[in-house]
């Protein structure tokens, strides 16, 4: 068994950064960049989620086109005020259970209405990163049925961007050795959600 999750992959460490590192360039050339070389790490690296027989054959992953509307930059983390417990502990993909803690909810506005995602971490990980699986329209048909994945990361003023062009799915999709959470209840938004990775049609 090999834990999806643990804060530490540095293909998405690098994804958060991408556009702040990179100011000169372009917000959709810079998503496309770290796209390729997300696909050249798939398609090459010992760790890649793709089975090793089927790598040489991999095509690069796909994904919605990018949008930058579906980015959220400046959001807080609040406290988390809601009814479930504060510490529990998360399924995952192989019948499993992990220590989670509710890290706190972040607000934005989409669809016309004010929409919430919780961000968790887990007390055996080891990152700055808040953890947001979350549900949309779109899974279990063009994406995965148990969630897509974000990881966001603290600004130097403890703000965060919540860019859904990043949304990755997890890496059971392609091996089930991989033990992935699975995205609770409370983190299915109420509409399609266009951005990031998809399935391949007629995955």
């Amino acid at each position: 068994m090999t834990h999806e999750h643990d804060h530490d992959h540095a293909e998405h460490d690098h994804a958060e950064h991408e556009h702040g590192g990179h100011e000169h360039v372009a917000y959709p050339e810079a998503v496309a960049n770290f796209r390729a070389e997300k696909d050249e790490y798939f398609r090459l690296e010992h760790d890649s989620p793709i089975p090793h027989d089927a790598r040489h054959d991999f095509p690069g992953l796909p994904y919605f086109p990018v949008n930058e509307a579906l980015r959220f930059d400046g959001l807080t983390l609040e406290p988390y005020a809601g009814s479930e417990p504060a510490h529990f502990q998360i399924p995952t993909s192989d019948g499993k259970l992990r220590d989670a803690v509710r890290a706190g909810i972040f607000r934005f506005e989409l669809g016309g209405a004010t929409q919430t995602l919780t961000g968790y971490t887990f007390k055996d990980g080891h990152s700055e990163s808040v953890f947001v699986p979350f549900l949309d329209a779109t899974s279990g048909t063009e994406s995965y049925g148990a969630g897509r994945y974000l990881d966001l990361y603290p600004e130097d003023d403890e703000t965060y961007s919540l860019d859904f062009n990043l949304a990755y799915h997890p890496s059971c999709v392609y091996d089930s050795r991989f033990s992935c959470p699975l995205t609770p209840a409370e983190n299915r938004l109420p509409l399609r959600i266009e951005a990031g990775e998809r399935l391949a049609p007629g995955h």
